[in-house]
């Protein structure tokens, strides 16, 4: 009985740090913008760097691409309105949420 087995191919496993960064990413538009957006653009670059090393054992380029995304935008909405709030401060334009006082 001369049977032929093919070995099975390697089972590819999913990047945790691509996962923590996909999380990461969604919590900072929900939870905590600027932790969350930090945490979530550090996993993924050290996801993918993770994934390129691994020559095809391990996946999830998707999920921390999705990530860095996510974490980049909130980070680029978070000093866009740092900027907009100093501008307003420095030109006096009386901001809503940050001047209490009520007029009569």
């Amino acid at each position: 009985m001369d049977q032929n087995y093919s070995p099975l191919p390697p089972v590819q496993t999913t990047s945790t740090l691509a996962i923590i960064s996909l999380i990461s990413g969604i919590v900072s538009w929900f939870l905590m913008p600027f932790v969350a957006a930090i945490a979530a653009v550090i996993t993924g670059h050290m996801a993918k760097s993770e994934i390129r090393k691994s020559n095809g054992m391990i996946g999830g380029n998707g999920l921390a691409t999705a990530g860095l995304v996510l974490g980049y935008i909130q980070l680029g909405l978070g000093v866009c309105l740092c900027i907009a709030i100093a501008a307003m401060l420095a030109f006096g334009i009386s901001i809503p949420f940050i001047n209490n006082t009520v007029h009569y």
